[in-house]
């Protein structure tokens, strides 16, 4: 637990991760494996290589590492933040803790497998610009055969896991909106263009393209996270600007999505005679499990763990992680494991979040059995 702990106290943001990528460096040095490389300046990944004879698979695993903007407020862990306004609050320690024991344990049985584990420290997956986007862009992947990530989930009993085959989270595409009108005297409004009436026009119209386009199965979300706009409450508001999120699971109405949203808002400006600008920010891509991966931990948690220990119930995807840019790579599985115990009922990214420390080495202890599954099968 010294990771995890050390990273609980000490958290850091997305792409500033730099006491973390020493720390586990330095971790990784102590039981004498070396050769760990930087990726995404503020990243780390290292690849244990098996001396054993036999195929010669690669499988990359991924723990992300960044905290979040959250001030946590929970005063009953004695390893509970110790950096205001920032905490790690969506488990990444419980990742990294989990990713740093894989890579211990395959060093330790290096000559026990063929083929090589490349393990990924991954920073900033809460934010842009993301991790997995640069082991993509630069090619770390290349050559893999598969790869596996993982995440806590809250509301799944402690000592249970799922995983389930096709889409498990959206896309995360974010744009910002600049609305143009023309200033007026309040009391002369017919002299204006408001760009706040079509900012609010807008608002009502692009919902539309959720529940009368797009079937209903998707799950598909346009979100209006932030407006801003007006100076006075007698000036007619000349500009307003709006950022969102667009999400969804299908990979082919991604697109259409985000033609869509500038659409409305190109249209509804020019029907109130004012101009629209909409620039769209391409994010992380759905992660889409793979069917056999899924089929073959499924029966790996049966025959380990027990029957009752995995977790029947097919969630609808939710949420956005860039592990998406892996799976978009090569066939992947990002499968969850339960955290839900007296005490840690919180949902993620809730300054009340917290994981109970006896889910770490289960976890580990499954991920490396099927990582070992995967390199011999």
């Amino acid at each position: 637990m010294e990771l995890r702990y050390a990273m609980h106290r000490e958290p850091e943001l997305s792409n500033s991760e730099w006491k973390t990528q020493r720390r586990i460096r330095d971790l990784l040095q102590r039981f004498g494996l070396n050769g760990a490389k930087p990726f995404h300046k503020t990243g780390l990944y290292v690849d244990i290589e098996g001396t054993a004879p036999g195929p010669t698979r690669s499988i990359a695993v991924r723990g992300d590492i960044d905290a979040l903007p959250i001030h946590e407020a929970r005063g009953d862990l004695p390893y509970h933040s110790q950096v205001d306004g920032v905490m790690h609050a969506c488990g990444h320690d419980l990742h990294a803790s989990i990713a740093l024991g894989t890579a211990l344990a395959f060093h330790r049985l290096r000559n026990d497998f063929a083929g090589k584990v490349r393990v990924f420290f991954q920073p900033a997956e809460e934010a842009e610009p993301l991790g997995g986007r640069t082991v993509v862009e630069e090619r770390l992947l290349d050559g893999f055969d598969r790869a596996v990530g993982f995440h806590v989930s809250p509301e799944t009993p402690a000592g249970m896991f799922w995983a389930q085959e096709g889409p498990v989270t959206q896309s995360g595409d974010q744009f910002k909106l600049t609305i143009t009108g023309k200033m007026a005297h309040g009391a002369s409004p017919h002299k204006g263009i408001d760009a706040i009436a079509i900012a609010a026009a807008f608002i009502n119209e692009v919902q539309k393209v959720i529940s009368r386009e797009i079937p209903v199965g998707d799950g598909a979300i346009i979100t209006i996270g932030t407006i801003h706009g007006g100076e006075a409450t007698n000036i007619i508001c000349p500009s307003v600007v709006m950022e969102g999120t667009i999400r969804t699971s299908s990979l082919e109405r991604r697109a259409l999505l985000c033609q869509r949203v500038r659409e409305v808002a190109e249209g509804v400006a020019a029907l109130h005679r004012g101009h629209a600008c909409c620039v769209i920010r391409t994010g992380e891509p759905p992660v889409i499990n793979d069917t056999e991966m899924v089929k073959r931990f499924r029966q790996l948690v049966h025959e380990t763990v027990g029957g009752n220990a995995l977790l029947d119930v097919i969630h609808r995807p939710s949420g956005s992680d860039d592990f998406g840019f892996y799976s978009a790579t090569v066939p992947s599985i990002y499968f969850m494991f339960g955290s839900r115990a007296p005490g840690n009922e919180s949902p993620l990214h809730t300054p009340t979040f917290g994981a109970p420390d006896d889910v770490v080495t289960p976890t580990t202890e499954l991920t490396i059995r099927y990582l070992f599954h995967l390199l011999s099968n």
